[in-house]
């Protein structure tokens, strides 16, 4: 029952942030102490660092060994507009946007890449498009875990194995923490910062046979920077995706991200990974369940985020409030939260409806889920009676 009595503890570690995330369990600045600094990247050792980084991650995410892994600029967006340009316009193009980052490709498809043979599959926040749409002769570019919306892929299972087009999927907020179907996928990103809290600025680029024929094959009708050239002489430039980056990768950030690879080593891999994402949250399904001013932004549970859950404040007097009322009530919910100490950075994306948006990744610990669920409930009540006392 939500109360006005304020909780007696909070949760050991408050930050719920969507990104960066929230660090490993146990980490301190120590973990950096074999970072390869003041020395070149290029370097035999600094080399050996950025392979090993490459081969820890394909062999916690079971990438399949003819697929090839690289270190790319510009955190996840990087690595994602770096595929785009280089491999779409080959054929049609179908691009599905049920979040704000989806809207993102859907804008670089249509005024940055200027495709013409383009089709756009676009649905609001909280479920998603008709997936029974998509041509899968064309190429598709879609989200695997919307981040802002708290909505999912259920599986892979619509997508064909035999298909004619290449299949692009951002998978920041879910790699590590979900399931990844690799017959079913020809490009995959993620950055550092999202599932293993690790910091921002560099991202993952994977990509299939298939991918890597279109590099190889096809000629893009445009001026790509430096950042998105991937091949040379027409042949994959394989040297990238064995730690020899495009540019200079921060030796500090990479250290942080062995760290954490290594933790998930020790932890059980990605099976306990996903494990961790899953009860962190249940905590919050189960309180949505009996919770009656509070529901999942996400319509279908099989679609609900077990990363970035995005709760929408139901009760009927906050919903009879104007659209800024109801903002504000949300923002307000998110401020005396972080006064207290009890959660920080857990508000709705910008573009997103007003509410709340908790990162359940697998660095965030289940009992701090389950300390921040009565901060949650006395918070709304703090509020709640500041309204009755209003009118």
């Amino acid at each position: 029952m939500t109360t006005a009595t304020k909780p007696a503890s909070r949760p050991a570690n408050p930050n719920f942030s969507s990104g960066p995330c929230s660090k490993r369990p146990g980490w301190t600045f120590e973990a950096l102490g074999n970072a390869f600094l003041g020395r070149s990247h290029r370097a035999k050792d600094g080399k050996a660092r950025l392979k090993l980084a490459i081969d820890k991650t394909k062999s916690i995410l079971g990438v399949p060994p003819d697929f090839v892994c690289g270190i790319m600029p510009g955190s996840d967006t990087g690595a994602f507009e770096a595929a785009m340009w280089s491999m779409l316009g080959a054929r049609g193009v179908d691009v599905l946007a049920w979040e704000s980052f989806g809207g993102i490709w859907v804008t670089d498809a249509v005024k940055q890449l200027k495709l013409t043979d383009l089709n756009v599959y676009e649905a609001p926040f909280g479920v998603l498009p008709d997936l029974e749409r998509i041509d899968f002769d064309r190429d598709v570019v879609l989200t695997a875990n919307g981040t802002t919306a708290g909505v999912r892929l259920p599986s892979y299972d619509f997508v064909p194995g035999n298909r004619g087009g290449l299949v692009l999927v951002d998978a920041t907020s879910a790699a590590f923490a979900q399931d990844i179907d690799w017959s079913k996928v020809d490009v995959l990103t993620f950055s550092w910062q999202k599932v293993m809290g690790s910091e921002a600025a560099h991202g993952m680029l994977i990509m299939s046979p298939r991918a890597i024929e279109r590099l190889e094959t096809y000629t893009p009708p445009r001026a790509l920077p430096k950042l998105f050239r991937m091949t040379k002489g027409g042949k994959l430039d394989k040297g990238i995706f064995e730690g020899e980056t495009i540019n200079t990768p921060s030796m500090l950030a990479l250290e942080d991200y062995l760290d954490a690879l290594a933790w998930a080593e020790r932890i059980g891999g990605q099976p306990e990974l996903a494990r961790r994402a899953d009860a962190n949250a249940k905590v919050l399904f189960d309180w949505i369940e009996r919770t009656p001013w509070i529901a999942n932004l996400a319509v279908d549970p099989a679609t609900w985020s077990n990363t970035s859950v995005c709760l929408k404040i139901v009760d009927p007097e906050v919903a009879a409030l104007s659209a800024e009322g109801q903002a504000k009530f949300a923002k307000d919910m998110v401020a005396l939260l972080e006064k207290e100490k009890a959660a920080f950075d857990c508000g709705a994306y910008r573009d997103a409806p007003p509410g709340l948006r908790i990162w359940c990744g697998s660095t965030v610990e289940t009992s701090d889920v389950a300390a921040l669920v009565p901060w949650l409930e006395w918070a709304f009540a703090t509020l709640k009676g500041s309204l009755a006392k209003a009118a």
